[in-house]
């Protein structure tokens, strides 16, 4: 990736004191209760970097909610942006726009196997939402089996094959979702030793949970290809591909989640390339225009989509598509490959992120196990690495989640901006991050984890 000089924030108290106190007036946040949180008052972005109205600047390796693919304020995405708002603002999704026609043509030739109808949606949750419709459509049956560590969004039926704790409040929305456990070798539930061994009795598993629920009721099976907020946990080799056997002995279609873990984030341009599998449908979002403009869709199969050939598809969404939206995908893919940013993920990954994740682990008792690929990493903090107790209990908050509150506190206090959830941190910058931003990331991590040590025992 090309460096350029980094922007030097000005700052403005005043300005950012007005922001916020509308903000506090007006604006219910998500996943909040309004009373105890304090937002930033954010005065600008670029490249991988935001800053605050004080003249704070932060090294942001959230990737803002791991979307920013391509970072902040691309000049060719917003120039695309603006050319397409100049010519043709919105129009109606029943109509072929050239925008939606290109941005459906640059995802279809990029995405696994037959996969070439693509329905927009207009974000993540609203992909999964219509993938599941369409694949128990497609079916007839009803029942969805989705993984305990999972998150697939927050409209009723994403939240609802959601399995971390935001469904508890939400747990009714719909009808005959199961869940199973997937694998994850550091905190096995088959009690494996060995990556084969936690694949084959996770199969088994799927296996024995599709023979207790009735295979012929089973619509689909949903998967992210990498988890993304569960803890990027990557699937060992061959589990994909058996769960793909099984979906096809039974008749069942197979989803992927991609909204993470596409278009670039794990070095590829969708992680099922690194597993030679190709789903039935893929849900997307995200990194498609890097989150300039609200985008998501599926990418279908020949299979499914003959099932709507001659049958309406009963589902639609009036912004479904939007020209701006798909001027920024083209423009953000355009810029992928000139910029070869997948290729830069990948190598940022096995160069400087991986390896020196590793080697603060080695050093800081906090981290149990590091993670990941592509710009798309995690750290396991522990109380203690011979037992894997957590940092902080399952779900925690207030005092009981007083050190990883530390840990971000010290990790701000450096310049970077954290993605923390639950006992991890997350290292998920933006895929073009440079070798030295990558670094200045690590050196900001290694000072904060000192404090992580702190809680270990």
């Amino acid at each position: 990736m090309t460096p350029h000089a980094p922007h030097v924030p000005c700052a403005d108290p005043a300005a950012g004191a007005a922001v916020k106190a509308a903000d506090r007036a007006h604006v219910f946040h998500s996943w909040s209760a309004q009373g105890l949180i304090d937002p930033l008052a954010v005065a600008g972005a670029e490249g991988a970097y935001f800053w605050d109205y004080d003249g704070n600047r932060y090294l942001d390796f959230t990737s803002g909610l791991v979307y920013t693919n391509i970072g902040y304020q691309h000049p060719t995405v917003i120039a695309a942006i603006q050319e397409q708002a100049g010519k043709l603002a919105t129009f109606a999704p029943a109509f072929a726009v050239e925008s939606r026609s290109e941005a459906a043509r640059l995802i279809a030739e990029r995405t696994p196997g037959d996969l070439d109808k693509i329905f927009f949606t207009n974000g993540g949750a609203e992909a999964v939402e219509n993938a599941i419709r369409m694949a128990r459509l497609h079916t007839g049956r009803t029942k969805v089996l989705s993984a305990y560590r999972s998150y697939h969004g927050a409209t009723s039926t994403a939240i609802n094959l959601t399995g971390d704790p935001r469904r508890w409040a939400s747990d009714n929305g719909s009808a005959g979702v199961v869940r199973f456990w997937a694998p994850f070798l550091y905190r096995s539930p088959f009690y494996a030793a060995t990556e084969a061994e936690e694949c084959a009795r996770a199969l088994q598993h799927l296996e024995d949970t599709l023979a207790f629920e009735g295979p012929a009721t089973i619509a689909a099976i949903i998967l992210e290809t990498v988890p993304g907020t569960a803890g990027i946990m990557t699937p060992p080799p061959g589990y994909l591909a058996g769960v793909r056997e099984i979906c096809d002995r039974y008749g069942i279609v197979f989803v992927l989640d991609e909204v993470m873990a596409g278009f670039g984030r794990t070095g590829a341009w969708f992680a099922a390339d690194h597993f030679d599998v190709v789903p039935d449908l893929l849900t997307f979002a995200k990194g498609v225009n890097s989150g300039y403009v609200p985008l998501g869709g599926v990418a279908i199969s020949a299979e499914i989509a003959a099932t709507f050939e001659t049958r309406p598809y009963p589902g639609g969404l009036t912004y479904s598509g939007h020209p701006l939206a798909c001027a920024a995908a083209v423009a953000t893919i355009q810029v992928m490959e000139d910029e070869r940013v997948v290729e830069h993920a990948a190598r940022i990954g096995e160069t400087v992120l991986g390896p020196g994740l590793r080697e603060l682990a080695e050093r800081h008792p906090s981290v149990g196990e590091v993670r990941g690929l592509g710009a798309f990493w995690a750290l396991e903090l522990v109380r203690n690495r011979e037992t894997r107790e957590p940092l902080v209990p399952y779900n925690a908050s207030g005092e009981a989640n007083a050190p990883m509150a530390a840990f971000g506190a010290a990790a701000k206090k450096q310049g970077l901006w954290p993605f923390i959830n639950m006992n991890r941190t997350h290292a998920v910058p933006a895929c073009n991050v440079t070798e030295a931003e990558a670094k200045e990331g690590l050196a900001a991590l290694d000072i904060a984890l000192s404090v992580a040590d702190e809680h270990t025992v």
